[in-house]
């Protein structure tokens, strides 16, 4: 599995690369803090994998980095996307790495 870090992920944002952000935490957890994107909870996937885009990179994100793993394997191994990207830390990485004034929980 591909990952992205949280400083490689603020680097491509500022060069506005093509990218896809999801989410894949709960909307409770998303309202605290988040990078924008989709918010699909991952008992969402199944049904709302379509909202995924396949012809640019995508980093799931979620608190810590192992739900979008298990995320991405599910996409990878079910649906057949091999352009996924996993935020390595999560958003508590980003938080920490790059945006110390973000709300961490």
């Amino acid at each position: 599995m591909e990952e992205i870090t949280a400083q490689e992920l603020k680097e491509r944002l500022g060069r506005s690369d093509k990218m896809q952000l999801v989410d894949v935490r709960e909307p409770a957890e998303f309202e605290i803090c988040n990078l924008g994107g989709e918010l699909i909870p991952m008992g969402e996937l199944p049904k709302q994998a379509n909202r995924i885009r396949r012809d640019i990179p995508v980093v799931v994100i979620c608190h810590h980095g192992f739900r979008s793993a298990q995320a991405i394997n599910y996409l990878s191994q079910r649906l057949g996307y091999d352009n996924l990207l996993n935020l390595k830390g999560g958003i508590h990485a980003w938080a920490i790495q790059v945006d110390p004034s973000m709300a961490v929980y």
